[in-house]
């Protein structure tokens, strides 16, 4: 009998249908060995020495695989093929020997990137030994990360800061802190643009002011309504603009390259609203069960054979004009990129869904097919115009987009974490020289915006563009930060730093500054790949790490708990305190701010005689119960479906403005306009059913197309044939509907 031993149940049972009689298949449940958790149990003294034991609970299993491997003729270790997937055949091996339960029996290693028959009989066919420069980078990796542990965490402890610092989960929120540090320094600039509304042909588009007397208007240049009065005065009388120049080209967009561990999650987030780590465990049962290719990779490769079966699928449901000439090559630009590995995608390109009973796996598989089927089509192809409109001293330019071909638009359209400005207007034909009739001039203020705050998904990106983390650790890195308490997301599935997240950035920054530093985490992290690589040995990064680090501690250690709260007091004083104002409301002593059991709170100097006593809270927006007054009895406040403004009668989306941002000007125009229903744009009769296909430009969701009561939310209105597909190729709501139940 062979014995083959893999990490979990279900592989083991996918890998068990495709292999003989005389192959018995166990599963490990995971890692069997980890350190002894308490202090002492790496050896910095003896280079650093680890000391494992047994997982609780994993005796019986480790009993049953002994067992097995006594009665077998030869062991194949067949643990995931990355770096964790090489460390538990280490520990297993280890186990193995220290129980002299090998004997003279054989022990190889096998790694499986994708669970099928082909695959995992062509790996039997070339089996190897442990690879040992994956085990010293995982040792590593171990060991940095149970050093930082017990030897930092008590220090954040001793001095009330919080429960516990990581090497990365600290650089994670300390980036979420700056962001917010950012948004409260944020000052909203007011500007205006001016449009022309035209129509030419029977045709209506816009055309924004681009010069006037000469200067090059930018988003900014029109600063107040006294200048874009100006401008409007200089216009009035204008009922035709003269075109001067038309710019024909065609562009194309290149399809996107498949899933890597770190593009899979973004999307995830974007499109199904799935957390880091529910994308991976879902990912993880594709896996397993032989749908899809090894999860966690970084690399945007393709084997051969399977880009042919791609082409393959793409040309019988498509056609041969959705298959580019050679196949598309995707180069990974991350350093350290395992392009030894695949990308995600799925085991067998024809399946279009995949045979499982949960549904995150059935969306998630639907996304990655889309990808990589998409990953290998044909540019879409567009025709762009630009047209410049005179009158006077005044230029007006107008752009538009038409879509010609498709190409992997058929399939697949990747998502963004924040509105991109995308032009898909369509624009009448237009020559030098033709006169072009001018409806209206349409003046709009605007404000500046503050970055952003981060979600799952662009924070996954920032931190694989800094070489924070790697592909195993991301989904990690997001619930850590989490469940210790140091964020929150919002309704809007945004990270917002607690007190406790800012507390904790502002005590590292004060006195593990280095350890918090992008670039010190990214050569961390490189290091770690060069040991993998076996470019560095493990023991020369641990000893480069350890040195400056303890001292880093040993020096923390002896600094007073109220010299670190005076300091925490003064970093934080802008947004504890808003503005700095440290003035005690009731009696007007010095406020001061100090962890407590139930969090931080801001309390009063004069205590006892003065019991003043604040808690504080996360820097969200205004709720319903937290509103903010802008005067006029007009109130601003966030509600299930975002910013809203409220007179105490009537109610108006403000969904543009931030209580940053919002003015009574601006509340007022809302509150004016609310109610105003838009009459629906007829954009012609569906051909398939001969039904209307009305265009709303406001909606509950924002705007829309509805025909036969079937609705689809769009950004802008879209011409005829984008709607009628749009309307036509619509799924059915509901999951069991999607498969056909």
């Amino acid at each position: 009998m062979k014995l083959m031993i893999v990490e979990s149940p279900a592989k083991a049972k996918t890998i068990g249908k495709y292999l003989g009689r005389d192959w018995k298949v166990v599963a490990s449940v995971g890692h069997v060995r980890d350190l002894i958790p308490e202090n002492g149990s790496i050896d910095v003294n003896d280079n650093f020495r680890p000391a494992w034991q047994i997982m609780p609970g994993k005796e019986k299993v480790i009993r049953e695989i002994v067992d097995q491997v006594k009665k077998a003729d030869a062991v194949y270790l067949a643990s995931d093929p990355d770096r964790e997937g090489e460390a538990i055949a280490w520990h297993i091996l280890a186990i193995l020997n220290e129980k002299k339960a090998l004997a003279e029996r054989v022990v190889n290693r096998v790694a499986f990137h994708e669970i099928t028959k082909n695959a995992i009989l062509a790996e039997l066919e070339k089996p190897r030994q442990i690879d040992q420069n994956l085990v010293d980078a995982y040792l590593v990796r171990r060991a940095l990360d149970y050093l930082i542990g017990f030897n930092l965490s008590p220090v954040l402890w001793k001095k009330s800061i919080g429960k516990s610092a990581g090497r990365v989960q600290s650089v994670a929120v300390r980036l979420l802190v700056d962001r917010e540090k950012e948004i409260e320094a944020f000052n909203p600039v007011e500007y205006w643009s001016l449009d022309a509304a035209c129509e030419a042909h029977n045709a209506k588009f816009n055309a924004r002011l681009a010069r006037f007397d000469g200067e090059k208007i930018e988003k900014l240049s029109i600063k107040n309504k006294e200048m874009a009065d100006r401008i409007l005065a200089a216009l009035v009388g204008a009922k035709a603009l003269t075109v001067a120049a038309v710019e024909r080209k065609q562009v194309q967009r290149r399809p996107y390259a498949p899933f890597t561990t770190s593009t899979l999650q973004q999307e995830a987030a974007r499109k199904l609203h799935f957390s880091s780590k529910r994308t991976m465990s879902a990912a993880q049962k594709l896996y397993e069960a032989g749908f899809i290719t090894y999860m966690r990779t970084d690399s945007t490769n393709l084997a051969a054979d399977a880009v042919a079966e791609i082409r393959a699928a793409i040309s019988k449901s498509y056609g041969a004009a959705y298959i580019p000439a050679a196949p598309n090559v995707y180069a990974k630009k991350q350093k350290n990129a395992q392009e030894a590995h695949e990308a995600i995608r799925p085991t067998n390109a024809g399946a279009v869904e995949a045979a499982v009973d949960d549904r995150d796996g059935a969306r998630l598989y639907e996304l990655i097919w889309k990808r990589a089927m998409a990953s290998q089509m044909t540019n879409a192809v567009f025709d762009s115009v630009a047209a410049d409109l005179e009158y006077k001293n005044a230029a007006f330019r107008a752009t538009g987009q038409t879509l010609v071909f498709d190409g992997f638009l058929k399939v697949y359209k990747e998502d963004s974490d924040d509105d991109e400005d995308e032009e898909n207007a369509k624009l009448p034909p237009l020559a030098v020289g033709d006169k072009v009739g001018v409806l209206e001039f349409i003046p709009e203020q605007h404000f500046t915006m503050p970055p952003p705050r981060y979600t799952e998904a662009s924070l996954v990106k920032k931190l694989e563009e800094l070489g924070i983390g790697r592909p195993s650790t991301y989904a990690s890195i997001m619930s850590t930060i989490v469940d210790r308490g140091y964020v929150e997301i919002d309704k809007s599935r945004r990270f917002i730093p607690t007190i406790g997240g800012w507390l904790v950035a502002a005590f590292l920054s004060n006195y593990f500054g280095q350890l918090i530093e992008t670039d010190f985490t990214a050569k961390t992290e490189d290091a770690m790949d060069d040991v993998s690589n076996g470019a560095a040995a493990g023991l020369k990064v641990l000893s480069g790490f350890w040195a400056p680090f303890a001292k880093w501690v040993d020096a923390a250690k002896d600094i007073p708990i109220k010299d670190v709260w005076d300091r925490l007091n003064d970093d934080l004083a802008a947004h504890v305190f808003k503005g700095g104002e440290k003035k005690c409301p009731e009696c007007g002593g010095a406020l001061s701010m100090r962890q407590g059991k139930f969090g931080a709170f801001i309390s009063c100097g004069n205590y006892p005689k003065c019991k003043y006593i604040k808690n504080i809270q996360s820097a969200e927006s205004p709720t319903k119960k937290e509103a903010l007054d802008l005067g006029d009895g007009i109130s601003f406040m966030v509600g299930r479906f975002g910013p809203y403004v409220s007179d105490g009668t009537k109610n108006a989306s403000a969904k543009k403005f931030t209580a940053e941002t919002i003015t009574l000007d601006a509340a007022k125009e809302l509150l004016a306009n609310a109610g105003k229903k838009a009459e629906p744009i007829n954009l012609g009769k569906n051909p398939t059913t001969d039904k209307d296909i009305l265009y709303y430009p406001t909606g509950r969701y924002g705007a829309y197309i509805s025909s036969n009561k079937v609705n689809v939310s769009v950004k802008e209105q879209p011409d005829l044939k984008d709607a009628t597909l749009l309307i036509n190729n619509k799924k059915p709501s509901g999951f069991k509907k999607r498969r056909g139940k």
